[in-house]
């Protein structure tokens, strides 16, 4: 968990730089591939999404089964971009704890 917390952590840092980097870069492709590939090759499906700045969305796709996920961000052009990805996911049903005990 420490780790999708850091590569999380990591992929926020990214986020101000991703635009002019992707235009170049070869972890980029459009969405719909990408989505193709990470179900076909990884059995991976959509965790959780989010809004970032500049109208990029950040997901997380991960496989229960075999414990992989990734992390995307695409920009408003539908340019989908990985950002990081790793072994050992686990879903977490925390619910949020409030009060000066947390």
């Amino acid at each position: 968990m420490t780790r999708l917390l850091s590569a999380l952590a990591l992929s926020a840092a990214c986020l101000p730089v991703l635009p002019a980097a992707a235009q170049g870069n070869p972890n980029c492709a459009d969405r719909a591939q990408v989505l193709q590939r990470l179900a076909s090759t990884y059995g991976e499906s959509r965790q959780s999404v989010g809004l970032a700045a500049n109208n990029t969305v950040v997901e997380l796709f991960a496989s229960a089964e075999t414990g992989s996920w990734t992390i995307t961000v695409t920009l408003p052009s539908g340019l989908t971009c990985l950002v990081a990805a790793g072994q050992g996911y686990e879903h977490v049903g925390e619910t949020l704890v409030g009060g000066e005990d947390a």
